[in-house]
C-alpha cells in the first residue's frame, strides 16, 4: 500500500477502509506546532480541530466577561444578562495548561432557573458552515475538523451550568425545574441534529466527557443514549458516525455503550489511567471505532516502558483497523518530547492493521 496522508488514515479508520498505518493524532491545541512537527514531521502526527457547525444568536440576552486577579491567579467572571435577571459564573485559571475550575456556577439557587430558562428560550440556533469549511481548507492533508454539537442535557447541566453537587441536590429538591430545563435543552439538541444531518463531516462528536461515577448506568441510559441513537439514526442516510468523548471510567456503562448506536469513542482513556483496557473495548464493542487517548500517566515513564505500553495497546487492538492513537488529554509538559517519538516509532514498526 502506498504511503497515505494523516487525513487519509483518519478517514480510513472512520469509514472502515484499509490503511497503511494506525494514525497518531492530536487535538490541534494540545502541543506546540513549532516543536511537534520538527520532532515528528507532518507525516508523523495528524490534527483534529474542534469545530462548530452552528451558532446561537441571542435576541434579548447578552454576555460580558471580566478578568481579574486573586493572589496572582487569573480569574474570570462571566455575566449573562437576561430579561429575568443576571446569571453569574466565576472561574479560576491555573498557569501551566491555562485550564480552569468553576468557583461559582451560573445556576445554584431555585430562583436562578427562571433566568436560565429566559436565556435558553431567547437563543436561536442557526446553521454556520463556514468554520467547518475553513478547517477543511486550512488543515488539508494534516487532519480533519472534529465537528461537535452540544453536550447532552445531563452532561451539559453539570459540566457547564451548575456543577455535579448542585445538579444532584436540585434533582431531589427541584425535580420539576430540572425536568423542564432538560426539555428545553432537548429542543435545542433537535435543532443541532438537523444541522448535523446536512454537514458533510464523516463523524459528529458529542463532547460529553463521560465518566461513570458522575452519571451512573440509569441516568446514562435515560439522558444520553436516546440522543446518541437519535442522531445516529439521522446520520445513517449519509453513512456518518456518532462519536462520544468518553474520557473517564466506563465499566458500569459497558452494556449501555454496547447496546447504543454510538459509532466511536473519542478520547477513550484506557488502563492504566482508567478502568477499561483496550482488549476489553475491542471485545465488547466490535463495531465501534476507538480513538484512544494515550494514557497521560504513561508519558512519565521511561522510554522502554512507554514502548511496552504502546505495543500492548497495538497488540490488543491494532489488527482491527478501528484504532487511532490520540493526544487528546493534557500531557505532562516536560516529557512529551521524549515520549512522543517512542509512540510514533511504535506505530511505524507495527505497520498496517
Amino acid at each position: 500500500m502506498s504511503s497515505m496522508t494523516m487525513r487519509e488514515r483518519i478517514l480510513a479508520v472512520i469509514e472502515g477502509r484499509p490503511h497503511d498505518q494506525i494514525p497518531l493524532v492530536m487535538y490541534e491545541n494540545m502541543l506546540p506546532h513549532d516543536e511537534i512537527y520538527p520532532l515528528l514531521g507532518p507525516e508523523g502526527i495528524g490534527l483534529l480541530r474542534w469545530t462548530k457547525i452552528h451558532r446561537i444568536e441571542q435576541r434579548e440576552c447578552a454576555s460580558e466577561i471580566k478578568e481579574y486577579y486573586v493572589e496572582g491567579m487569573r480569574w474570570q467572571r462571566t455575566t449573562i444578562h437576561t430579561p429575568k435577571g443576571d446569571l453569574v459564573e466565576e472561574r479560576a485559571f491555573e498557569p501551566v495548561y491555562d485550564s480552569s475550575s468553576v468557583r461559582k456556577h451560573f445556576v445554584e439557587e431555585r430562583g436562578d432557573y427562571e433566568r436560565f430558562w429566559a436565556f435558553l428560550e431567547d437563543g436561536q440556533i442557526v446553521s454556520d458552515p463556514e468554520p467547518y469549511e475553513r478547517a477543511v481548507r486550512e488543515l488539508g492533508d494534516l487532519g480533519l475538523p472534529l465537528v461537535s454539537i452540544d453536550r447532552t442535557p445531563y452532561q451539559q447541566l453539570w459540566v457547564e451550568w451548575m456543577g455535579l453537587d448542585n445538579l444532584g441536590y436540585h434533582m431531589a429538591d427541584y425535580a420539576d425545574r430540572v425536568a423542564h430545563t432538560v426539555d428545553l435543552l432537548k429542543a435545542r439538541a433537535e435543532r443541532t441534529f438537523e444541522i448535523a444531518r446536512n454537514c458533510p463531516s464523516p463523524f459528529i462528536d458529542f463532547p460529553d466527557n463521560i465518566t461513570a461515577p458522575a452519571i451512573g448506568p440509569r441516568r446514562f441510559s435515560q439522558y444520553c443514549v436516546p440522543l446518541y441513537d437519535r442522531l445516529a439514526d439521522m446520520l445513517d442516510g449519509r453513512d456518518a458516525r456518532v462519536f462520544v468523548h468518553m474520557d473517564g471510567d466506563l465499566k458500569p456503562l459497558w452494556p449501555a455503550i454496547a447496546a447504543s448506536k454510538v459509532g466511536g469513542l473519542d478520547s477513550f482513556a484506557p488502563a492504566p489511567d482508567n478502568d477499561t483496557t483496550v482488549d476489553q473495548a475491542v471485545e465488547m464493542w466490535p463495531e465501534k471505532r476507538l480513538f484512544i487517548n494515550f494514557p497521560s500517566s504513561v508519558h512519565l515513564r521511561s522510554p522502554e516502558e512507554i514502548r511496552e505500553v504502546t505495543d500492548k495497546m497495538l497488540t490488543a487492538g491494532g489488527h482491527t483497523g478501528r484504532l487511532e492513537i490520540q493526544i487528546s488529554e493534557n500531557v505532562p509538559p516536560d516529557v512529551w518530547r521524549t515520549s512522543m517519538p517512542v509512540i510514533a516509532q511504535a506505530l511505524i514498526d507495527f505497520g498496517a492493521p
